[in-house]
């Protein structure tokens, strides 16, 4: 819709009409994104002398309001993971869940990058797809690469996942291209992260969870964690995020309990002991 016009002669009012044309076929956070792009390009221009002004600053990106999203209970939990405890994307639907890795992150992680012996992890890549190909890129954030230490059961899957790929890679032969994948395809290639999210949907189901997306994993990581009275820091830090803030204005919802704890603890503080009532006010001589 604005690519005839010229971009010295761009107005807000074009920048609007494109707002107004895409409003009722897509979802708000859609069109704030393609708001987003020629806000962006038109910023670079500007600094750059092309164009006087940036139309699209004028224009007020889509209000985005928050989704509610039915939260994964730590029963439902259990009971997913034990609905794939025999499949052979076993071990990645338990990272996604005990340490909040994207899909991405999993796709690309190799071996190296594991220390099965230590518990450790490290994301150095992450797997997208850049027009019709698929390329392992930088994580996004600095935070995503640190090593992050994984629960038992997580190091148990990993181990079981690296018998699985033993079998796999005899079952291969010659056909094998090894890539030091952790989650690899069935020959030891990159795996196509759609596929990933296909079979999740079909574990879904089985365990009749029809509601649930495997990005829900890495919102119950951070939720579980939050409601047991683990520091909002060092869930941003499993997690990758940047900022504590993002991981608070996204996970806040995990609080209350620990709210009404702090509060109750208050209580405690002030509640008079023994030794108040020992020391009374004097009585007056």
């Amino acid at each position: 819709m604005l690519g005839k016009t010229r971009l010295d002669k761009l107005t807000p009012k074009d920048v609007q009409r494109l707002h107004a044309a895409r409003r009722d076929s897509m979802k708000p956070a859609s069109l704030a994104k393609i708001h987003a792009v020629p806000r962006a390009a038109l910023s670079d221009a500007e600094r750059m002398e092309l164009v006087s002004r940036n139309a699209a600053k004028s224009v007020r990106s889509p209000r985005l309001e928050a989704e509610e999203r039915r939260v994964l209970t730590p029963a439902e939990a259990r009971s997913s993971l034990a609905t794939v405890g025999d499949d052979r994307l076993e071990a990645l639907f338990v990272l996604a869940l005990t340490v909040g890795r994207r899909r991405g992150e999993l796709v690309a992680l190799r071996w190296e990058d594991v220390n099965v012996d230590a518990g450790t992890m490290r994301v150095r890549r992450s797997a997208q797809r850049v027009g019709e190909t698929l390329q392992l890129v930088e994580p996004k954030t600095r935070n995503s690469r640190r090593p992050v230490p994984l629960p038992r059961m997580a190091v148990e899957a990993l181990k079981r996942q690296r018998e699985r790929q033993d079998a796999e890679r005899a079952d291969a032969g010659q056909r094998w291209k090894e890539n030091g994948l952790v989650f690899a395809s069935t020959v030891g290639t990159l795996m196509e992260p759609r596929n990933v999210t296909r079979r999740f949907t079909q574990l879904r189901d089985k365990a009749a969870m029809p509601w649930l997306r495997l990005h829900d994993l890495r919102h119950a990581c951070a939720t579980f964690l939050l409601a047991a009275g683990v520091e909002p820091r060092t869930v941003m830090e499993i997690l990758g995020h940047s900022t504590v803030r993002m991981t608070m204005e996204r996970y806040g919802h995990a609080l209350p309990e620990r709210m009404r704890a702090a509060a109750d603890a208050m209580d405690d503080v002030m509640r008079p002991t023994e030794q108040d009532q020992d020391d009374g006010p004097a009585d007056d001589e």
